[in-house]
């Protein structure tokens, strides 16, 4: 047996087009035949003795409501995109991505493995009705084992199996609507129903809604089935809304039938009276057993095929194992794998009676799964999007009641059971993220928070200028090779994580635009460390006037850079940083100038000292502090990142002012709610003299006059032997809101 990796492509078929299947075979049938189970033969008439009539009418339709909504949103998506393997997992990766794919669907897989066990369980109590003397652990194992082996033959010969079953559930549907006819024939034979039922034992509406949900949930069994499909596009809106429609209207004439056929009593307390009312009992019985063989087979055919989905893409372990199949596309690994699970599931039944304690868990698995798919299309149609231009459209009100009815039929179902499984898929979600998956396809994400970002901005603009309150640091990086990022990277982090931006302009000389093409690889490096950076390339025909209009074209974003950071050369010309200086003025950016030096670079990264201008003679701290603002921001950005210590220094030339000098300092850590740690210090003299005094620090941060003098800043670098920064407002920060 030929064994060999699936492509990663979804849409790729393996098999040959001759062995796939059509809308009949290949979805209506399966689907039909798992929805039509155990449940109809069983409870539909404990229902409508329970709730009556109107009562049972109103739980079908209810129920049919969330499923059509379901379905129908499975069809429209089914038309947009190019539905792969695995279903669910194919239409809601290439919306949501792979993470929320594997999240939502690794659970789902495990309730279809395991809920394989509960049919066959099913199957050997109807098989036991027949022939009661026949040893349990003999029909399971042999149950069991039929159903797997012709799984494991090949999907053609379970699909071949349905038809079969399908003429066995048909005939006992005949069975009865003829044992219908039979006693309408004879007066007296027919019971008045009960409209609306009293719910004797303490059962209420939802309660028995809970009972009979179960048997409605089993529309993607024919979507899981999607990589076996000659055209998942048309057949899966057909054979699922088909399979619907058709199971409703049984159910529909069934709760009809009850009601007619027996008294409420009756109805409440024998769970077989379809077997003694319908007109040949064992066409019920034979019809329970194929009914429960025929969801036990669907499970263990679509389940594998959504394992191997998943792990074409690594969202499972020894997905290179699991993705394997044979030529004519059977996934035998993942065959193993669901009926080891299926077996391991039988015998701990079988064993202990835990087995009906951890059903309503599976049935959760599916509504998640339903409530997702809901919630797709619901997210495609809101964000208008162009990829989202689907061939069947259903009105937005159709995704939102499928996912309000999923969500609330959970809770209803067993609210403990349905926050545990809400509990693993965001667990799971969380730690797919971390496992970084690589999809081969785009998905709505992108999308969906771009969109989020545009009602933002139009609502920003429509309310009240608040720049100063919401700053952040978001730098304008201009280089002009890959090694000057390379060599800020770390100060450039220190200033901006945890919630700045960083928007890089890689400057390049005629033909020279390959020198700087590897900046793009920044942006992922920056993202890894928690930061959001983009690159942007300008061809630099005169540095100045480039920068400046790259400034100008910046700030007119919405996102926009509020600093400008320039490192300052031994090569910098004056004339040059003033025309640059000036520009970033008239944009309304700050300004960091970096000197860094060249022995010490910035040494610990732990003490930073913050150069204070002597305010004498008017020590008032008012609402804008005077080009200070920007200087105490970056100070705390700093000690924070680093993690460092500030000391916040001023010079006087009078010692009468040292007291006043002292109070402003201690109102300006306050006001500005320095970090802990935090030291005023007050020197009397002139300013060369007591910078000498001050602590050695690995950074200093003086603040930026309006005409810039390089002699002076390079003497401050030389004096205080370490790394400095030059500092300027740009107005639109503030240390003290």
């Amino acid at each position: 047996m030929q064994l060999f990796n699936r492509s990663s492509e979804p849409t790729t078929a393996v098999s040959p087009e001759s062995n796939k299947f059509g809308t009949f075979d290949g979805v209506f049938l399966p689907t039909l035949l798992t929805i039509l189970g155990a449940v109809m033969y069983l409870r539909t008439g404990w229902v409508v003795g329970q709730a009556g009539l109107l009562g049972g009418l109103l739980i079908i339709v209810i129920a049919n409501v969330i499923t059509t909504c379901t379905g129908l949103s499975i069809s429209s998506i089914a038309t947009n995109i190019r539905v792969g393997a695995g279903g669910s997992f194919s239409i809601i990766s290439q919306s949501l991505g792979l993470e929320v794919g594997g999240s939502v669907n690794l659970p789902f897989y495990l309730a279809q493995a395991i809920s394989v066990a509960f049919y066959i369980f099913a199957f050997t109590e109807g098989w036991q009705s027949i022939f009661p003397s026949h040893p349990t652990i003999l029909i399971l194992l042999f149950a069991y084992g039929a159903c797997f082996g012709i799984a494991f033959i090949s999907v053609g010969l379970a699909a071949r199996i349905r038809y079969p079953i399908l003429f066995i559930i048909a005939f006992s549907l005949f069975s009865i609507a003829l044992g219908a006819s039979t006693r309408f024939g004879h007066p007296g034979a027919v019971y008045t129903p009960q409209i609306f039922g009293e719910f004797p034992g303490g059962d209420n509406f939802w309660s028995v809604f809970a009972v009979f949900f179960p048997a409605v949930t089993g529309v993607l069994a024919g979507v899981n089935l999607s990589g076996t499909l000659k055209n998942p596009r048309s057949s899966i809106p057909i054979g699922t809304m088909s399979a619907i429609l058709l199971s409703f209207a049984v159910y529909l004439a069934l709760a009809y039938w009850s009601s007619l056929v027996a008294t409420p009593a009756e109805l409440q307390s024998n769970f077989t009276i379809m077997i003694d009312r319908a007109a040949f009992g064992w066409a019920i019985q034979v019809g329970i057993l194929a009914a429960t063989f025929s969801a036990a087979l669907n499970s263990l055919v679509g389940a594998p095929r959504v394992l191997q989905a998943m792990a074409a893409h690594d969202v499972v372990p020894f997905s290179k194992l699991f993705a394997q199949e044979t030529a004519a596309g059977e996934p035998r690994p993942a065959m193993y794998l669901t009926g080891a699970i299926g077996i391991g599931t039988i015998i701990f039944g079988y064993l202990g009676s835990g087995l009906n304690g951890i059903a309503p868990l599976m049935t959760m698995f599916f509504l998640v799964t339903y409530a997702i798919l809901n919630g797709v299309v619901l997210l495609e149609q809101s964000l208008g999007l162009t990829s989202f231009r689907p061939l069947f459209r259903v009105p937005q009100i159709v995704p939102l009641i499928g996912l309000i009815g999923s969500v609330v039929a959970m809770y209803l179902i067993n609210p403990i059971f349905s926050l545990t499984a809400t509990v693993i898929v965001l667990v799971l979600y969380e730690f797919l993220s971390l496992q970084h998956l690589t999809a081969p396809w785009s998905d709505v994400r992108s999308g969906m928070f771009v969109s989020m970002a545009e009602w933002a901005a139009k609502r920003v603009l429509q309310m009240p200028s608040g720049q100063d309150r919401a700053w952040k640091p978001s730098l304008l990086v201009p280089v002009q090779s890959v090694a000057a990022i390379r060599y800020s990277y770390r100060f450039l982090e220190a200033i901006t994580k945890p919630n700045g931006s960083l928007h890089i302009v890689g400057l390049y000389e005629t033909g020279q635009r390959e020198h700087v093409v590897a900046l793009s690889k920044y942006e992922q490096a920056f993202a890894n460390d928690g930061i959001f950076a983009r690159v942007a390339l300008l061809e630099d025909r005169r540095f100045g006037h480039t920068l400046q209009t790259a400034m100008e074209v910046s700030t007119s974003t919405f996102f926009r850079p509020n600093t400008l950071f320039l490192p300052l050369l031994p090569s910098s010309d004056e004339a040059e940083l003033q025309f640059i200086v000036d520009r970033a003025g008239e944009n309304e950016l700050g300004i960091i100038l970096y000197a860094d030096d060249p022995e010490t670079g910035l040494g610990r990264e732990h003490v930073i000292n913050v150069w204070i201008r002597e305010q004498s003679p008017e020590w008032a701290i008012g609402l804008r502090l005077p080009n200070l603002d920007l200087s105490l921001l970056l100070a705390y950005q700093l000690a924070r990142n680093w993690p460092g210590e500030i000391h916040l220094l001023t010079a006087v030339t009078d010692a009468a002012e040292e007291e006043n000098a002292r109070a402003y300092l201690a109102q300006l850590m306050e006001l500005g709610r320095m970090p802990k740690g935090t030291t005023p210090l007050v020197y009397v003299g002139d300013f060369e003299t007591c910078l000498q005094k001050a602590p050695q620090a690995d950074l200093n941060i003086f603040g930026l006059q309006t005409h810039v003098n390089l002699p002076f800043m390079r003497r401050m670098m030389s004096l205080t032997d370490s790394s400095c920064i030059f500092v300027r407002d740009s107005g639109m920060e503030s240390a003290l809101v």
